[in-house]
């Protein structure tokens, strides 16, 4: 196999030819060229004209399905939209055709990007470098030669002597070389090469290879920083010596392969956008092994245009006409809703359009600018859809790229639109009606079009100075605010007249003529208010029922304010006959809804704001006689403020009042946890640097302020009247809706009141930290006192810190928060246990002081009465603790009697109970004439499997404690082989024990599976009183065994008792301790390991 170092003269030798190639891709003006001397300048249209001819003659790349392969379709296209006579488009057509450059001249950009799965050429990994280059055009036995061999810039030198003179090299042109990326079979480049191509007939080629000592890859960069025949010639050198060191340093030439393989790429075969894709790599003969893919980016564009637009105006200037001329076209020739046009172009259009922008080399961002500036001029003359604008903008914002952009022009065209969409708010009445479904809907889509221009990089980079959208909206719709106010002011005018004709010209009129003049005068103010602010009123809501819509402050006082005088000029009905009931403003209060919504979460808002300003204002010390701060009082007024406004507006339909009042309930609750969340906050940055003292105060303070707020929450039933609601809802809905308010309403202060418990329970735990450290001291002073030191004098410190912490939380806690003595107790116990728990196996006068510690702080926690109740202290850990200090003060031999105790009370359970470790059926009777206690073992059944869905079980009796029958031994069965359901029949004889009245004196049968190369395994035990048998002296003991009915026994698996585990195995001098934990514990090792 050759290097590729051999191939290299013959490269050497063809750029030769160089200068030839590069005098096809530049060529001299020639004055012959029927374009160089042409007459007067086209007019503009016939200019655009030409740029659309002259891009359908020269397309280049593989059409989409999307697009028009036709020429002839093309052009009739064209004619079409420039409206040209057949006449005109010859000429230039012909003008085209005829040019100097028949053909546009066209680059190849290609972006080596990356490779993967590369072939290592070295240990384990590879030194990969790309060299490409343009292979020009083949004749059609050369191509069908090319389909049999792959091309290589690496070729036999046999081949190539055997071609003639005019073929004797490979032709390749200018070779490009990427950087050299050590040790790796997965590198990365990410560099970009501009090659001159034929693009109709050459062939894109790339090599990969391995860079080893021999630096190929370096002479190839040196032969394109030369030029001339002269550099042609110092390359040649430069190869030769690379060769030569190349086949000292291996031995052989024959022996060097560094090819890690090859692409090919036809350039007629490019998509019309190009590549951006992997290519598996090829062999350069069927010897060749090779593996792994590369990724390129390959876009042609043409790097000299000859059009007369293209020599006057940009690139971009040029494309943003002609898409101009051909939205004009389209939308005046849509046949379906032309005035919610999608901006969708039909296909020959859109290839024009494609090969335009590919021909003219704009980047994505360029392209998509120019759409958006097309569609948005577009659109302020011929309406179209505003989802298809919000599309544009969200490419823009995906393509940003601020280098790439003239910001003058973009800004333009921002400010355009947002001109043009202001101008249509200030008429959204006319513009977009509420009545029709189809325009609320594109007015929505265009507020949320220019919501998004406003966030996007783009604005913000190009409009830095622009006024904020809130802003410019809020002087659009201002004229609907000057029209409420007037409003409001001609109902303040009318009842200012109502009220006269009352108390003056009906008095007048009715005691002379008998005519009711304010019935008359009102009936007509009435109507023409009514019509007035409802058509009003259908404005605002048609408004603010658009989801990006928002009440302000000012209109929304102007809303209440209006509402306010309506329900004054509707209270004048009460002086009229019984026949004027209904009039035009019955129900008014309904043209209110949206806007009433509205102000709810106005209302909210600034609630929000007020109660941030008082949390940061707030000193937490106590208010005058009050022990709650500022801020609880600046929140429950702002809460009445709110209520007492909810009142006024007094909502005539009780039913319809539920969803507003749930709505408020809402707020108020959401309000007081933030003000929780504040309060708690402000404590953990003011507790630093703080005494102990004025750091308890504080807390206090802001505890009670928890407390106040969640006072004035559990009124609002009454407050809100909750119960009328109820019976409203009963009346419409029945039972069901009356459960409906009752869940809706509880539930939110369920909720609420769990949220301050919440946040309450996190301050309290601060104060419990800032404790903790002190109250180990006191505990730990407690665990070292020496014996000699009596029970008093070792809790004294901890009981004097204790109560002077309970003076300051009783002296300046309301009542209601005091449970906070509650999370003290709990900490105490916890922290008690803990040190009871370290200390194990020590005399038992340590747990003694202990146990007089916990009855004394119990005492001192329960304060005769006044503190915590001792039902509430005595649960949880108390028992814990309680149980620990007892068992701690056992002896050895009590706490196994315990251990003993425990398992009689399971055993109970377990006869209620069946358990799946299965039984043992044995007869236990006491024999009068032996003086013995005998022990039947019949047989057991359902045995756990422990050796391949068998056992081999066997059974040891054992009586229990040891201690208490030292000289009785253990005794076994027999074991029976492979079975679950073993029979035994054997008797056992035990001497009369003396103990057996004890309660804890017990019979203990262990199940055992017999292992011949092991240690045997626990199967289940059981347990049996000795209290339960027969004895002498029982009443109704039996002599003979035979009258005694056999008992089941049902088996456990239990593990041992822990805590009396722990406490045995801690006295580590206590022989008959230390044996029985060991027993325990090989038991619950052998059901680990099973």
């Amino acid at each position: 196999m050759t290097t590729l170092l051999d191939l290299k003269s013959s490269v050497l030798r063809q750029v030769q030819r160089s200068q030839s190639l590069r005098s096809r891709r530049e060529p001299s003006p020639s004055a012959s060229s029927p374009l160089t001397h042409r007459p007067d300048p086209l007019p503009r249209l016939d200019l655009l004209y030409e740029e659309a001819v002259y891009t359908v003659v020269n397309r280049v790349g593989v059409p989409s399905s999307e697009h028009v392969k036709s020429d002839e379709e093309l052009f009739a296209y064209l004619l079409k939209v420039f409206d040209m006579g057949e006449e005109e488009h010859y000429i230039i057509l012909r003008r085209v055709q005829e040019s100097k450059l028949q053909r546009a001249s066209f680059s190849l950009r290609v972006s080596v990007m990356k490779a993967k799965n590369l072939m290592a050429k070295d240990a384990n990994y590879s030194d990969p470098y790309c060299m490409l280059g343009i292979l020009v055009g083949q004749s059609p036995r050369d191509l069908e030669e090319k389909k049999e061999r792959k091309f290589s810039f690496r070729k036999r030198k046999e081949k190539l002597e055997k071609r003639s003179s005019t073929k004797e090299v490979l032709p390749a042109r200018c070779i490009q070389v990427t950087e050299v990326k050590p040790e790796t079979l997965n590198p990365v480049w990410d560099e970009h090469f501009v090659e001159v191509d034929d693009v109709y007939n050459d062939l894109l080629h790339l090599d990969i290879d391995h860079d080893d000592d021999v630096s190929v890859a370096e002479a190839c960069k040196k032969l394109n920083e030369v030029s001339g025949l002269r550099g042609m010639g110092y390359f040649k050198q430069i190869a030769k010596s690379v060769r030569a060191n190349g086949s000292a340093s291996s031995g052989s030439e024959e022996n060097a392969d560094d090819f890690l393989g090859c692409i090919n790429i036809p350039l007629n075969e490019i998509p019309v956008i190009g590549y951006d894709t992997w290519f598996k790599l090829e062999p350069r003969s069927s010897t060749s092994k090779v593996q792994g893919e590369c990724h390129l980016i390959l876009k042609l564009f043409t790097n000299q245009r000859d059009t007369a637009l293209s020599r006057k105006d940009s690139n971009v200037t040029v494309h943003k006409k002609l898409l101009r001329q051909m939205l004009d076209y389209e939308h005046a020739h849509i046949k379906r809703e032309p005035y919610n046009w999608n901006g969708q172009v039909c296909p020959a259009a859109w290839t024009v359009l494609t090969h335009h922008a590919v021909q003219t080399d704009l980047s994505p961002i360029q392209q998509a600018i120019s759409r958006w500036q097309c569609y948005s001029s577009h659109h302020q003359t011929q309406r179209v859809c505003y989802s298809l604008l919000l599309r544009l903008l969200r490419t823009i914002d995906a393509e940003w790229d601020p280098a790439a952009v003239r910001g003058d022009l973009l800004s333009d065209s921002f400010r355009l639109y947002t001109e043009h969409c202001l101008c249509l708010m200030k008429n959204m009445r006319q513009v977009f009606p509420c009545t029709s479904a189809a325009a609320i809907t594109r007015y929505e889509l265009m507020l949320r079009g220019i919501g998004y221009m406003q966030n996007m990089r783009a604005f913000k980079t190009v409009c830095p100075l622009r006024n904020e959208l809130h802003l410019d909206i809020t002087t659009a719709v201002k004229s609907l605010e000057e029209q409420l106010k007037k409003l409001v002011q001609v109902v303040d005018c009318v009842c200012a007249d109502v009220q006269r004709a009352q108390n003056t010209y009906n008095k007048l009129f009715y005691s002379t003529v008998k005519v009711d003049f304010l019935s008359i005068s009102y009936r007509q103010l009435e109507k023409q208010v009514a019509d007035d602010v409802n058509v009003a009123m259908e404005r605002v809501c048609g408004t603010l029922e658009q989801e990006s819509s928002r009440l302000t402050q000012t209109m929304g006082e102007t809303i209440f304010e209006l509402f306010v005088s309506l329900k004054i000029l509707k209270g004048f009905r009460e002086f009229l006959p019984l026949d004027a009931k209904m009039l035009a403003l019955t129900g008014f209060h309904n043209w209110f809804k949206s806007s009433i919504h509205k102000w709810l979460q106005i209302v909210h808002e600034r609630s929000c704001d007020r109660i941030c300003k008082a949390v940061e204002t707030d000193t937490l010390e106590p208010v005058l006689h009050v022990k709650h701060s500022s801020s609880a009082v600046e929140v429950t007024t702002c809460f009445s403020q709110v209520r007492k406004i909810w009142l006024q507006l007094a909502w005539p339909d009780s039913a319809g009042a539920f969803i507003f009042i749930t709505r408020l309930t809402d707020n108020f609750c959401s309000e007081a946890v933030c003000y929780s969340e504040m309060i708690t906050r402000k404590i953990e940055r003011n507790q630093l640097g703080r005494d102990y003292r004025s750091f308890a105060l504080q807390l206090c303070v802001a505890l009670n302020s928890m407390e106040h707020v969640r006072v004035f929450l559990s009124h609002l039933p009454r407050e809100l009247d909750w119960p009328g609601v109820e019976r409203a809802m009963e009346e419409s809905c029945g039972l069901e809706g009356k459960e409906q308010v009752y869940k809706a309403l509880n539930g939110q202060l369920f909720n609420v009141d769990l949220d301050l418990q919440r946040e309450a329970k996190r301050l309290i735990t601060l104060l419990t930290d800032k404790m903790l450290p002190e109250l180990r001291r006191y505990i730990q002073h407690i665990s070292l006192s020496p014996d000699s030191i009596n029970n008093d004098d070792a809790v004294s410190p901890l009981m004097k810190y204790l109560q002077d912490t309970m003076v300051i939380l009783t002296e300046n806690l309301v009542k209601e928060n005091l449970t906070v003595l509650q999370s003290m107790w709990e900490l105490l116990l916890r922290m008690i246990l803990d040190a009871v728990g370290e200390n194990r196996g020590i005399q038992v006068e340590f747990y003694n002081r202990f146990q007089y510690a916990v009855e004394t702080l119990l005492q001192l926690f329960h304060a005769k009465g006044e503190g915590l109740s001792l039902e509430d202290m005595k649960i949880g850990d108390y028992k814990v603790l309680d149980e620990e200090l007892r068992l701690n003060k056992c002896s050895s031999f009590e706490l196994i009697e315990q251990y003993f105790l425990e398992k009689i009370s399971h055993q109970f359970q377990k006869t209620l109970k069946h358990t799946r470790y299965g039984r043992v059926s044995v007869k236990c009777y006491y024999d009068a004439p032996e003086q013995r206690l005998t022990v039947e073992i019949l047989h057991a059944a359902d045995i756990i499997a422990l050796d391949a869905n068998l056992s081999d079980p066997f059974v040891i009796v054992e009586l229990c404690p040891h201690h208490l029958f030292p000289m009785a031994k253990s005794q076994r069965t027999q074991v029976k082989l492979k079975t679950l359901h073993p029979v035994f029949d054997e008797l056992f004889y035990h001497v009369s024990p003396e103990h057996y009245r004890h309660r804890f004196a017990c019979l203990t049968f262990t199940v055992m599976d017999y292992d011949w190369l092991s240690t045997n395994d626990f199967a289940g035990e059981a347990v049996a009183p000795l209290s339960d048998f027969c004895w002498p002296g029982r009443p109704n003991a039996s002599p003979a065994g035979k009258s005694v009915q056999p008992v089941i026994l049902h088996l456990s698996r239990s593990k041992p008792s822990k805590p009396i585990m722990r406490m045995l195995d801690a006295r580590i001098g206590d022989r008959e301790a230390q044996e029985f934990v060991r027993r325990l514990k090989e038991i619950e090792k052998s059901m680990e390991e099973e």
